[in-house]
């Protein structure tokens, strides 16, 4: 009985395995059809790969500088070697803009609108242009995306679904259907990461061109850079135009108490009556009183300016912009070979199914 299931069991192994030689021999039996369809997938895998438009990456990096306390910074460091973060309790100066949100503030449409007006130019040209029409006007776009195109311009104007909003004003607050468009398309165009150890930042742009795809890179690093400046230091610049509007007044007024005072004590060298002596003795107290105010606003004045000072961030820049000397993509000998070789398991299935060997080959009845 034993041997018997030993000799059930071999036979069964022996019926499973593969023969790989018969499924070759039936592959071959078809060699004119990959002849046929290998050379016409290829030709068309190289149209259409073709048909797409190369594009350049520029990356830059900075490390921003973070207002720690001095114990909180030790502890921020060693919880950042487990990639933990720590909280708004860590900073100097309780910032809420944390460098993890810069991503979010890049892809804010505010952000994004303000580089519709960046000035740009093509490598291979002088012209001068905007951000905004070079991303409007001068995209290369693949075939099937340009017909796509046209056939939804044409239902939107059969179907009177123009826009009713100026196509040329730019509103962040109500954007046209094309500059949305085109907002959103700069989701991709531009990215921003931010390490959790390290907390530097990486920006990276992807453009057509090469020096559009630098010249961006630096715009997005700088107007990052003046955000958050304007950000850290808003409530300093603030109390410090407070504090200039109250020297420049204490100054009048002690500039007024002081003319007016070496004014009556030239008209009476010769003081004959006490009422006059104390009338002068007043304007001196007047005037001394004025100068104590004038002096107190004027140390608030450079305390406040040093302020500024202080709360202005300083960036490391670990990478800068710089135009890209070879294209990132698309990659295009990738893209071919991988169709060749789905065209190829396509074309094996077929036969292995025509001659009734795919399912026994994947195990099914």
């Amino acid at each position: 009985m034993d041997n018997q299931q030993q000799n059930n069991e071999f036979q069964e192994k022996e019926e499973s395995r593969i023969d790989y030689g018969a499924l070759f021999a039936t592959l071959m039996k078809h060699k004119s059809l990959y002849k046929k369809v290998l050379p016409i997938t290829f030709v068309l895998a190289c149209f259409i790969v073709l048909s797409i438009p190369v594009y350049y990456t520029c990356e830059v990096q900075l490390a921003p500088e973070l207002t720690t306390t001095r114990n909180s910074g030790s502890i921020s460091a060693l919880a950042s070697q487990f990639g933990l973060k720590m909280g708004m309790g860590t900073m100097g100066n309780s910032e809420a803009l944390y460098p993890t949100l810069y991503p979010d503030l890049i892809n804010s449409s505010d952000f994004k609108v303000s580089l519709f007006n960046v000035p740009v130019h093509r490598k291979d040209s002088t012209q001068v242009m905007t951000y905004y029409d070079y991303l409007r006007n001068d995209q290369d776009k693949p075939w099937w995306s340009s017909a796509i195109g046209a056939v939804v311009d044409g239902v939107v104007e059969l179907l009177a679904l123009e826009d009713t909003i100026d196509q040329e004003h730019i509103d962040p607050f109500q954007l046209t259907k094309l500059q949305t468009k085109i907002v959103k398309s700069l989701e991709k165009k531009i990215v921003c990461d931010v390490d959790n150890k390290s907390l530097a930042i990486t920006i990276t742009v992807t453009d057509q061109d090469p020096l559009i795809c630098a010249t961006i890179a630096d715009s997005v690093k700088a107007r990052l850079q003046d955000f958050i400046t304007d950000y850290r230091t808003k409530k300093a610049r603030v109390d410090l135009e407070f504090n200039r509007k109250l020297y420049e007044e204490a100054k009048n007024l002690y500039d007024e108490a002081r003319e007016e005072y070496a004014t009556y004590a030239d008209a009476n060298l010769d003081l004959m009556y006490q009422k006059d002596r104390t009338k002068l003795i007043n304007l001196e107290n007047e005037m001394q009183l004025r100068y104590n105010t004038y002096n107190s606003v004027a140390q608030q004045l450079t305390s406040s300016e040093a302020k500024v000072q202080q709360d202005t961030p300083a960036f490391t820049t670990l990478q800068s912009a710089t135009v890209p000397v070879e294209k990132s993509g698309p990659p295009r000998t990738k893209i071919v070979l991988a169709v060749l070789f789905l065209a190829f398991l396509c074309t094996s299935a077929w036969i292995l199914h025509k001659e009734g060997q795919l399912k026994p080959l994947l195990g099914l009845s």
